[in-house]
């Protein structure tokens, strides 16, 4: 050991405790108000809806233009359809010191491994529980408008109506903070498709999906190659009279009957639609369909941030982020807890949550603001180096992370726990600490 690591550390100066609020109460909201909390703010939560849980909610209700284009639809916040199973073995899906265990579930609960979205409400229900969360949550309560002022503090402007949804007041208030949780399931991206202006047939977005009955009979294109279109494609064959699936990744292959199905086909890209009905495929297979579903994904959505372009959403990039958290010329009174896709996520809601709260009370330092502006246009550039779109810039399913380990000095002990937690799962979670 060399002398110079014996050397005293300064004392550090005591945490400094902020006024901070957060959007959203679903679990990256919960995540962030619990470790917000235990690093002595003062935090409050806003959720527009009744309860704790966000897009775990489910409700049967959908949205009157079921492609979800319009801007003045009234918007309806969960997109889970009735049968949906979590794609992540529940050993994967709680946080560290709030395992999501079979022995957690309730009295007639599901046990599975693999457990319906149910199962998942009631478990954030639980924590939020145990934590003593709600009470910091405004239910019922929207944002309408985040914005900084010329002193940096943060001004709030929110909604709260009433039980009919009908009678309430605005309120504007000043935080220290904002650290943004409303995740990214809700506003849809649609699939560009060639003839669809005159295709007669009906269209909609997995977004407004719930139950396969109505498709009875019909035959059904979903646009799509990722979890919800192998889903609700499963789920449709059982009452549809055929089941197509468009897969643009598979070039100009043939198509292919689905293993264990006499009712469905995987084809390539459409190639167009016509106004008798028709949806010709790459493939050369035409075929008079009645319903086109895209799976395809959604946007990021912040209607009520305002930030002078600052932060801005560009094909799908919300940046400039420094490791998909904090922009670095708003750092750090702006965080932002979700946004990376293909992911562990209540644990990266968790350790995300922790870096933001130690950073907000001066425990934990950022780099520089030039630094992490290096840093985002380094990881922009590795996204253009494999080839990828920008829309796949917050995709963390196949990157190199082992090099972050080395920068994580401040959270290591939690990286760690990570580490022994959940095995391999922790190349993907490292890299939001560093």
């Amino acid at each position: 050991m060399s002398p110079s690591s014996l050397a005293p550390r300064p004392v550090p100066s005591p945490p400094t405790s902020r006024h901070v609020a957060v959007i959203g109460a679903g679990a990256a909201g919960l995540a962030a108000a619990r470790e917000l909390r235990r690093e002595g703010h003062r935090v409050v939560v806003f959720e527009r809806s009744a309860a704790v849980g966000g897009t775990w909610i489910y409700t049967p209700a959908t949205e009157s233009d079921a492609l979800g284009l319009d801007p003045l639809r009234e918007v309806v916040h969960s997109s889970l359809y009735d049968s949906l199973r979590t794609n992540l073995p529940r050993e994967c899906m709680g946080f560290l010191d709030y395992p999501f265990s079979s022995r957690r579930a309730r009295a007639g609960g599901d046990h599975r491994r693999f457990p319906g979205h149910r199962e998942v409400l009631c478990y954030l229900q639980d924590f939020a529980r145990e934590f003593n969360l709600d009470g910091l949550v405004r239910f019922r309560t929207e944002v309408a408008l985040v914005e900084r002022d010329n002193d940096g503090r943060w001004q709030v402007n929110s909604r709260r109506s009433g039980v009919a949804g009908g009678d309430g007041s605005d309120e504007n208030e000043f935080f220290d903070g904002v650290v943004v949780c409303n995740g990214h399931y809700t506003e849809p991206r649609i699939a560009e498709i060639p003839g669809m202006d005159a295709w007669p047939g009906k269209q909609m977005h997995s977004h407004n999906y719930r139950v396969p009955e109505p498709f009875l009979d019909q035959v059904v294109v979903i646009v799509g190659n990722s979890y919800s279109t192998v889903d609700i494609s499963r789920d449709i064959a059982r009452f549809a009279k055929e089941v197509h699936v468009s897969d643009r990744s598979r070039t100009d292959e043939p198509r292919r009957k689905q293993p264990g199905y006499d009712n469905m086909w995987l084809h390539s890209s459409i190639a167009s639609t016509h106004k008798d009905g028709a949806v010709v495929f790459r493939d050369g297979c035409s075929i008079h369909v009645d319903v086109i579903i895209h799976c395809t994904g959604y946007k990021y959505h912040f209607p009520f941030l305002k930030t002078k372009n600052i932060v801005i959403v560009n094909d799908n990039r919300v940046g400039p982020l420094y490791k998909h958290i904090f922009p670095p010329f708003l750092a750090p009174s702006l965080a932002f807890i979700g946004i990376p896709w293909k992911v562990v996520p209540f644990t990266m809601f968790e350790l995300q949550s922790k870096w933001v709260a130690g950073v907000l009370s001066g425990r934990i330092a950022l780099p520089t603001k030039d630094e992490m502006l290096e840093d985002v246009k380094s990881w922009d550039l590795e996204v253009e180096a494999v080839g990828w779109p920008k829309r796949y810039t917050h995709n963390l399913s196949n990157i190199q992370c082992m090099r972050c380990l080395l920068q994580a000095d401040a959270l290591w002990e939690t990286v760690s726990v990570v580490v022994s937690s959940l095995g391999n799962c922790f190349l993907v979670i490292a890299f939001r600490l560093v």
